[in-house]
């Protein structure tokens, strides 16, 4: 489809109340006559994820100020350089995909260090794959990315969902179970001494109630010893013992 600046602006409105409000946007298929960027500008402020795959684009010198912009796809296009505008305006840049566009060789990648957070960048189908130990040079030209086509620098598969928003997340649990255990334990090391105050404190209830016993034990003997010498008393009364 055509899709010019007010037909990106009217679209967006009937689905959301202002660009700002925006954090994915996806306009693949969406041909660019020029082979410009026209439409997208720097209200979508809060964008994260923006997808322009096949849409016939060149050049990315109209690309606007996108901060927050993590992952941006841009494959099946005609981009062969300019990769400036990426470094400049999409500086918190973690995945980058230029797949099936026209980077011949390395120094077209130059720009992308300086990119500090990108970790996944996707050439497949570009030229520059072909070059002689392609994926040894990329991962010296750029040491922040962890994943190039799909794959580290020791051939393992890249995990298929956002690696960044998963150890998030397990970050996130991390912390819930450290605290949890904290908790616990906090409370294990309390509840010792706690039981131990109780136990004392038995102990020295079942104490007093054992020398309550031993009185009335003395209590007892002392009235045993009454009665022995009462009827003493009766025996010499009546003289029979």
């Amino acid at each position: 489809c055509d899709l010019t600046k007010k037909d990106i602006f009217s679209f967006f409105f009937f689905f959301f109340p202002s660009p700002p409000q925006a954090k994915e946007l996806v306009l693949d298929n969406c041909r660019s006559e020029d082979g410009k960027i026209r439409g997208l500008t720097d209200e979508f402020i809060n964008l994260e994820f923006l997808s322009m795959s096949s849409i016939s684009l060149v050049s990315l010198d109209d690309l606007p100020k996108l901060p927050k912009l993590r992952k941006l796809e841009l494959s099946g296009n005609r981009v062969s350089g300019g990769l400036e505008a990426l470094a400049e305006r999409t500086p918190g840049l973690t995945h980058l995909n230029l797949s099936g566009n026209r980077i011949k060789d390395l120094r077209t990648l130059e720009p992308l260090k300086k990119l500090p957070l990108l970790k996944s960048l996707d050439l497949f189908n570009c030229e520059v794959t072909l070059l002689l130990d392609y994926r040894d040079s990329v991962f010296e030209l750029l040491p922040q990315i962890t994943y190039l086509d799909g794959f580290d620098a020791d051939d393992q598969e890249a995990l298929d969902s956002d690696p960044d928003g998963l150890e998030e997340d397990q970050a996130e649990d991390g912390e819930e179970l450290q605290h949890e255990m904290l908790n616990k334990t906090n409370i294990s090391a309390l509840n010792p001494g706690d039981s131990s105050s109780e136990d004392e404190e038995d102990g020295e209830s079942d104490v007093e109630e054992d020398k309550d016993d031993d009185d009335d034990d003395d209590d007892d003997d002392e009235d045993g010893d009454e009665d022995d010498d009462e009827d003493d008393d009766d025996c010499d009364e009546d003289e029979v013992c």
